[in-house]
């Protein structure tokens, strides 16, 4: 059977995809993303005030810049996470994985907002500060294709392409929950209180909300698919092997359109919020609640993009995402320059339109690229290759461009590139969810 090719569902098997499978399955999927995404970007949203307090420096941007590097790393172990928890999926079940990768980013989010300081501790405090980091990084590698592939396996195939809008509004929803909760402490906090205690606040949120999300996924069963397989005693034994022997292919595909999508939306939701108040001189209050507004402007469309992909295609949709950020990236940051934070606002929101159309239709095409006995290990060494050369870098790569060019346009040329790369490997697929 070819990567893309479905088998057949017998009435059993149709029976399995019930709505109250579906249910769980969106409820736990889309909450453990939020939580996920909302512990790990948090870090991003606060660099500003973390960065003086764990690399002090007499320049402000060698701190922001130590800073966002360690917010690289969390990505740069992605591909461990992804094949430590890809293995256990497709090995053990799709379930434990989820629950493990949860528990994972928790339990790292807590330990981060108890951190000492430079000034209490030394330098150990920065390696403290990379170690959780890090953590997060290989829970990270197994959540969003996690949630990708349980959804998917979880959803009757005819309707697999709308409900991948399901994972995408959770992440995203993370997003803006972190640049909330950050606004909100801001605002209320003095810039002394929050350099002191404020930036703790929202890690120490974690714990709250990993066990409201551990108890979701404890209530859910392993997806109809994995489930038939086990019970066929269809496990792989080494599905990293099988994915690098019989799915090269789709593992270059998934990588160019990762690293398309986590360029220009990790730049979009991290950096440019860093650029708005640093660069820019923008209110950073201002700017996180304009973030927020802005991430829940593309989550209310990631419904229509549903159903879209539903209609058309998730290929067509994708490709007409990934054009949009591709044209509208050089004007809209020229736009966030003109001294208005109103005209900026716009702007923000005119480049994060294209988000919605590029997230939704890839989390149902991504697990379509590869089989069931390898779709989470596939998934997860792709996505998470993809992301650590685009995406988790993309803040860092766009704030060297600056300080090295002096040129406040030029992270605009780095989405261009990954838009051209991401179009280039979604021409190369060939079927459709």
């Amino acid at each position: 059977m070819s990567a893309t090719q479905q088998p057949a569902k017998s009435g059993a098997e149709s029976a399995a995809y019930g709505p109250r499978t579906v249910r769980r399955a969106m409820l736990a999927g889309s909450l453990g993303t939020l939580i996920e995404y909302y512990d790990f970007s948090v870090y991003g949203y606060l660099a500003v005030v973390i960065a003086p307090q764990f690399f002090p420096s007499d320049d402000p941007a060698a701190s922001l810049l130590a800073a966002l590097a360690v917010f690289a790393t969390g990505l740069v172990v992605r591909p461990v996470g992804g094949v430590f928890f890809g293995w256990l999926g497709d090995r053990w079940g799709r379930r434990k994985a989820l629950v493990s990768s949860v528990l994972c980013m928790g339990v790292a989010s807590s330990i981060t907002g108890l951190l000492p300081t430079y000034s209490q501790i030394g330098v150990a405090a920065a390696v403290l500060l990379l170690l959780t980091r890090l953590v997060q990084g290989i829970s990270t590698g197994g959540e969003s294709v996690g949630a990708y592939t349980y959804i998917y396996e979880s959803a009757p195939p005819r309707r697999r392409a709308f409900l991948g809008a399901v994972t995408p509004i959770g992440s995203n929803l993370g997003f803006m929950f972190a640049a909330a909760t950050a606004g909100v402490i801001s605002a209320l906090a003095t810039k002394d209180q929050m350099a002191d205690w404020g930036w703790r606040l929202p890690f120490l949120m974690a714990v709250p909300l990993t066990l409201f999300c551990l108890w979701a996924r404890l209530r859910i069963e392993d997806t109809p698919e994995f489930e038939e397989a086990a019970r066929r005693a269809d496990i792989p034994t080494a599905p990293i092997r099988e994915v690098l022997s019989t799915h090269r292919a789709a593992l270059l595909q998934s990588i160019g359109l990762s690293m398309a999508q986590g360029g220009a939306i990790f730049l979009g939701l991290t950096y440019i919020g860093i650029h708005l108040s640093n660069d820019l001189g923008y209110d950073s209050t201002q700017v996180l609640w304009l973030s927020a507004g802005v991430v829940l402007v593309t989550v209310l469309l990631m419904v229509p993009a549903g159903w879209l992909a539903a209609r058309f295609g998730s290929r067509r949709i994708l490709l007409f995402g990934l054009l949009g950020f591709l044209v509208t990236a050089y004007p809209a940051m020229m736009l966030m320059g003109r001294h208005s934070l109103a005209l900026a606002g716009l702007a923000y929101l005119l480049f994060m339109l294209s988000s919605a159309f590029v997230q939704v239709p890839a989390a149902s095409l991504w697990p379509h690229l590869f089989e069931r006995r390898v779709r989470y290990t596939g998934m997860a060494i792709g996505y998470n290759i993809g992301t650590v050369l685009a995406g988790g870098t993309a803040p860092y790569i766009a704030t060297f461009l600056v300080q090295r060019t002096g040129n406040l346009l030029s992270p605009a040329f780095f989405v261009m590139l990954v838009c051209l790369i991401g179009i280039g490997a979604l021409l190369t697929v060939r079927k459709d969810v």
